[in-house]
Parts: structure tokens; sequence; C-alpha cells
């Protein structure tokens, strides 16, 4: 508005009524807080947890004291430029999917399947990650030059002396998990090996689920030297992962977290698998609804039927009864 008037020698009345707007208006000047320790709080977390959202960053905040709302912060967020760049994926064809069956509680059911990367001299890697499908625990990050099923029976050994043994393992039908040496020990520690048809990974989704935000977060954005540095920084993460990201499945707790509070027993969940109880067999009004009872209601004692004008004579209480 200055560079107006001066430019054209008006005035400020002249120069408000030719734009439409009052001298308060021009006069008014913004009172709002910028919230600088806030901003730059922000932004160190978003340039340490670089593949974190504004909700998940949220909840950073507020663990640390601050007392903000997903609103506020997606609005510093966005004016910070701090959005994830991620790649848009090609559209498929909707089709009908078989609901999977959730565990109710620790130890019930885990996945397990293999994640490949590269050295910074160009050489493969394999990871085997093994995930609690209840808890949602990161429970292996093994790193190996090349997988057998005699070292995946070895870190599952490993496991059940930390762990205890699962019910069942979810795996594809890869010739790991589908060899003789994971069957023997299958069978001999009493857990059900579930494969997964062919070309179905959706059927085991919590680890393909898991094995995309370890390398969105962190195979994209580490190098790795040689076995021993890919073990510490995979070890490194997944201690970050069970013990202070927030899981949004968890209701932004963490997997340890959660594991500690629930301590076994079942806890409500969203589940998939909705189903409601199946009818008992020889009940002939099994699936219906029981019938609707009129309720009991209290009969008025004797003041409150003087004060109706109501008499107390037997034939009157023997037709109320």
């Amino acid at each position: 508005m200055r560079e107006v008037r001066q430019a054209h020698q008006l005035s400020e009345k002249r120069a408000c009524g030719l734009i439409g707007i009052t001298r308060w208006s021009n006069r008014y000047k913004s009172r709002r807080n910028q919230q600088a320790e806030l901003r730059m709080r922000l932004r160190e977390l978003a340039g340490t947890r670089t593949r974190y959202g504004y909700r998940r960053l949220t909840v950073m905040l507020r663990r640390e004291g601050w007392k903000v709302n997903t609103k506020r912060v997606y609005r510093l967020y966005r004016e910070e430029a701090l959005q994830v760049r991620t790649v848009k994926r090609a559209k498929r064809a909707a089709q009908a999917r078989v609901p999977l069956p959730g565990a109710t509680r620790m130890n019930q059911r885990w996945s397990m399947d293999f994640v490949s990367d590269r050295f910074a001299d160009g050489r493969w890697f394999r990871i085997l990650t093994v995930v609690d499908q209840y808890t949602r625990e990161c429970l292996c990050t093994y790193v190996d030059r090349s997988q057998s099923g005699d070292k995946v029976v070895e870190q599952m050994k490993r496991l059940v002396v930390q762990r205890g043994a699962p019910e069942s393992i979810t795996t594809d039908n890869g010739s790991e998990f589908a060899g003789r040496a994971m069957e023997l020990w299958a069978y001999q520690t009493g857990v059900k090996l579930d494969f997964i048809r062919l070309g179905k990974p959706v059927e085991n989704g919590y680890i393909e689920s898991f094995n995309g935000r370890l390398r969105d977060e962190c195979l994209n954005g580490e190098v790795f030297f040689n076995l021993t540095d890919a073990r510490e920084k995979l070890e490194r993460w997944r201690r970050d992962y069970n013990h202070t990201r927030p899981h949004s499945a968890l209701g932004d707790r963490t997997p340890t977290e959660f594991a500690n509070v629930t301590g076994g027993r079942p806890f409500p969940l969203p589940s998939v698998d909705k189903a409601g109880p199946r009818p008992r067999q020889g009940y002939a009004a099994a699936g219906r609804k029981p019938p609707a009872l009129d309720p009991v209601t209290d009969l008025p004692c004797g003041s409150e039927m003087r004060g109706k004008g109501l008499s107390e004579s037997p034939g009157l209480m023997e037709r109320l009864n």
C-alpha cells in the first residue's frame, strides 16, 4: 500500500477507497505467534526422521511435552515444505480379497520373509525379517550374504529361547522355508507353518508392510560397506522401530509399549475378521434375536395412590396386579 501511494501520490483515504478496504484494515498488523521454537524442533525431527509424515511427527512432539494438535503441525509442516516425497503406484483393478484371521495374543502368529539389498561395492546381501502379527514387534533382522534353511532354523531357535515358540508362522513358498531343515524344526518344536498361495503376497500382509517400512526408512537412506556395518545399522534401526517409532495400528504406541501393556492378554484391535459366532447345532432359534420383553414397572405406593385419588380397595389392587 505504501508503494502504491508513493507511486501515484495518493492519500491513505483515497488509496483505500480505490482498493475497497478500510484504513483500519490497512493499518492492521498480525499479532500471531510465529512459533519459532516449534518450527525449529519440527525441522530437526523431520531432518532426523526423513520418512516420517506430519501425523507421526505430531506424536513425537507430544512425547516431548509440546501441546500441539495435528492441524497446527500440518500447517507448519506445509509452510516449512517438509512433505515426504513418495512415488505414486500404478492403480490396479479392484479384486475381492479373502479376509485374513487376525492374531489375538502375543506369540500366536509370526510372519517372516527376505529382503535384498546391496553393499557400496555392488555385492548383494539378504535380510531375514520376522514380525509378531499381534504386537507388530520386529523380532529379527538377520543379515548375511546368502541365506539357507539351516541359517533360518538357527535364528528361529534363538528367538524361541528368547520369547518362546509361536503357534504358527506365515511364510511364502521359498526353498529356505519349505525345505527339510525348516520342516524338521517345525515338527520337533510343534510350530505350524502356514504357506501362502503362489503369487499372493497379500496373504502375508504383515511382513510385506514391515518390509516396505524397512526399505523406505532404513535401506534407502543408508550406505552399507560390509557385513558388520550392515548388521550394526539394521540392529540399531530394529531397536528404534520397537522402542521409539509410533505405530498407527497400535494407537500411536510403540510395539514394545503395546506388548508391555497387553502382557499377552487379548486386546481389542481393528481386525478384518469380524464375523459373529456360529449358531449352535440342535437349537431351533439359533441366529434369531431374543424376543423383546415388556419392562417390569413398579406399582405406586399407597401414598402416591391417595394423592392421585385412587382407592386402596382389594378389587382395585387385584385388577392392577
